[in-house]
């Protein structure tokens, strides 16, 4: 029976295959686009597409490491739609193919932006950048300088409006105040630009006007979309994605280049960026994915795409449509400063990012911040260690298989295992699925980076290096053993952060569980649902929400704390993010709403498990509610708990979604645990995959070493 399912699926898997072969397959195609940009590209692709277009849409933040683990393997697209300051590591990877095109139709900015080594490696569609938001109710005129924003209102501003709203802890939004005082965030040589006087005053300019209420404070994109959607911001600074939102009849609203600061006299000028279709390998030697892309670019379907989705076009033969804010866009794009499209541009983000926090915060002054982030940048731009002899790993290997080999011979040898393997030969039939997958999934990934462990450099130009990634991990690299972001700090944060959330999960589960078991409580299966709704709900989700109810100025927490004044209690608003008490506690919270619902079910199942009798006779013998739960349902409950604790544990060693989104390790870093730690290496600084993965192993072995210890114990201490 069993070797017939596997000929029949093997004679399916191969139909399939031929089939596939033999027909054209489709075009693939992916973007980052939504709303009403992603409505356009559909229409685009289905009016001039010449065979079938397969469109992917995927989250822009993880567009670049999606295509770095397709296209190397084959897969991936033929075409993709993306920012030009990703295309020097691109390049650099093997991602992306050449693509000529007739440059004289396009700005020139578009075409430089495109351009690497005197080679075009993409077709300019749009020119995006930030602008100036005018809500027309609030606003007399469009100030020409920045200082005159505040005049320029018509009325003092009341409570729960801001003047200005933007991302003001966002590098990219902060660069138009650095372009203001003729600075730069990457500089030539692809040195660290955000140093010096010129930052510093920048920094201080911002820190003014977040002092004075001018700006909110811990402002993301959503919060500036609500806040100049309903007409609570006189101004805001974003880009055409904002404009998608503003669907309010209401709301009356222009946009303008960004004004001039009066203390240097020159202009806000933001970055640019270009969006440019670009080709796989694969998809370059494919005359349909070639079509599809010269259509795309083409005049017709620059004027669909203003017209749809009011971006502005690369092209300069397309008429401008009488859009205002189409035009506003078109006018701040051509002051604009287009991104580098270095290498050494991802790395620039994370450590100004920081620096901008800890002085919008108050905990350092701009000049410390500023060298401090220089210095990161250096640490992250660091060449790679220099290749090891792959001789001892062969050698290790070679033994390792050798005492296998010898442990195998000595087990079959024995006339006792032999038997017993004979009488398992039928139920390995029903688990040799099973024990493949493992092996697929499980098994595999895991020697996988064990393996990538051992290199390092980026991706397409890494080496072996031994055992040198765990080196630098466990020596904090060459830095203070206990600075901020080392190994052993964000191991002791990590393991703080686990205990402390267990004993909270295990007290509240461990407490509900036993309240619903009650045979006399009303409405219990109502509790029940209740209750178990934070586990329900996406992890992402609630932390998201939690991350809005923490907010400074508009969060529920605080909205709840201000409500004690009425009882006479004085209490300020919090910055929780700005210190590492209040961060921390943040994440606790949240985790423990998300994580109590588990304890409660498994303290509930095992109730329903207790003998009655022994409930009822402790009852008769006059025991306490106390005495009978600390003396007999603790006891009796015990074995059930311990695996749910321990699973518990290693859920919260790795709770990677809410550090990452509740606080995103802030303050400085401080708050992340191991596996957000290691996602920043290889994602955020310069995709050092090779020293996260020894991260990655390095977090496998604590946990298994944790989970062999307390087994240990258990044996030693039976229950």
């Amino acid at each position: 029976m069993l070797a017939a399912r596997l000929l029949a699926f093997g004679v399916a898997t191969f139909a399939l295959l031929v089939s596939t072969l033999a027909g054209a397959s489709p075009v693939r195609l992916w973007h980052a686009y939504r709303g009403e940009e992603q409505r356009a590209l559909e229409a685009l692709v289905a009016s001039g597409a010449a065979g079938e277009v397969e469109l992917l849409a995927v989250p822009s933040d993880a567009f670049a490491a999606k295509l770095g683990a397709a296209i190397p393997l084959g897969e991936g697209p033929d075409l993709f739609i993306d920012a030009h300051e990703r295309l020097g590591d691109y390049v650099r990877q093997g991602l992306v193919a050449e693509l000529p095109f007739d440059p004289a139709a396009f700005a020139p900015s578009a075409v430089r932006g495109v351009t690497l080594a005197g080679r075009t490696y993409g077709i300019p569609l749009s020119r995006k950048c930030v602008a100036l938001y005018v809500n027309r109710d609030l606003v007399l005129s469009h100030p020409e300088w920045l200082e005159d924003l505040a005049s320029s209102v018509r009325s003092p501003l009341a409570s729960g409006y801001v003047l200005l709203a933007y991302e003001n802890r966002s590098a990219y939004y902060h660069a138009p105040w650095l372009t203001a005082f003729g600075g730069e965030l990457l500089a030539e040589g692809d040195r660290f630009g955000f140093v010096g006087e010129r930052a510093e005053r920048s920094l201080e300019l911002a820190k003014n006007w977040l002092d004075r209420g001018w700006v909110p404070s811990n402002a993301d994109g959503a919060l500036v979309a609500q806040l100049f959607r309903s007409g609570r911001a006189a101004f805001a600074i974003s880009g055409p994605w904002l404009a998608g939102d503003l669907h309010s009849e209401s709301l009356r609203y222009d946009v303008v280049p960004l004004p001039k600061v009066r203390v240097t006299g020159l202009v806000m000028r933001p970055m640019l960026t270009i969006e440019a279709v670009m080709a796989s390998p694969r998809g370059a030697r494919r005359p349909e994915a070639l079509k599809l892309a010269t259509w795309l670019a083409s005049r017709e379907a620059a004027g669909e795409r203003m017209r749809r989705a009011h971006v502005v076009s690369a092209r300069t033969d397309v008429e401008l449509p009488a859009d205002p804010v189409l035009r506003g866009f078109s006018a701040a794009a051509d002051s604009a400063v287009p991104m580098p499209t270095s290498t050494a541009m991802r790395a620039v983000w994370e450590p100004s990012e920081k620096a901008i926090r800890k002085v919008l915060n108050g905990t350092l002054d701009p000049r410390s911040a500023l060298r401090e982030a220089q210095r990161r940048f250096d640490d992250v731009r660091r060449p790679p260690p220099p290749p090891a002899s792959r001789t001892p790993l062969v050698i290790a290997i070679g033994a390792a298989l050798i005492a296998a080999a010898l442990a195998l011979v000595r087990r079959a040898r024995d006339p006792v295992f032999r038997a017993e393997v004979r009488a398992s030969v039928p139920a390995y039939r029903y688990v040799i699925h099973a024990a493949l997958v493992l092996v697929l999934l499980v098994f595999g990934p895991l020697c996988a980076g064990a393996a990538i462990s051992l290199t390092a450099g980026r991706p397409g130009d890494s080496v072996y290096v031994g055992l040198a990634n765990f080196w630098a991990i466990l020596s904090a690299r060459g830095g203070p053993l206990f600075a901020s972001g080392s190994f052993y700090c964000v191991l002791a944060v990590t393991v703080a952060w686990t205990l402390l959330n267990v004993a909270c999960h295990l007290a509240l589960g461990l407490t509900l569980g036993v309240l619903l078991s009650r045979p006399v409580l009303r409405m219990k299966a109502v509790y029940r649902v209740l209750l178990i709704l934070p586990w329900a709900v996406p992890s992402y989700v609630t932390a998201l929400a939690w991350k809005g109810m923490f907010h400074r100025q508009f969060g529920a927490v605080t909205a709840l704390l201000l409500r004690a004044r009425a009882f006479g209690v004085d209490v300020e608003p919090i910055d929780w993010f700005a210190r590492f008490s209040t961060a921390f506690a943040a994440n606790v919270a949240t985790n423990v709403w998300l994580g109590f619902p588990f304890m409660m079910v498994v303290t509930m199942a095992a109730m329903t498990s207790l003998p009655r009798e022994v409930l009822e006779a402790a009852e008769v013998d006059g025991a306490t509610r106390w005495q009978r739960f600390t003396k007999i349902v603790v006891p009796l409950v015990r074995p059930s708990m311990i695996p749910a604790v321990a699973l518990g544990a290693v859920w919260t060693f790795n709770m990677f979604n809410v550090v990452f989104l509740v606080s995103g390790g802030e303050p400085d870093g401080q708050t992340d645990i191991l596996v957000s730690e290691a996602y920043r290496w290889a994602f955020t600084r310069q995709a050092q995959y090779g020293y996260a993965a020894a991260y990655s192993v390095l977090i496998f072995g604590l946990l298994f070493g944790a989970t062999r210890l307390s087994d240990w114990f258990r044996r030693k201490a039976p229950l």
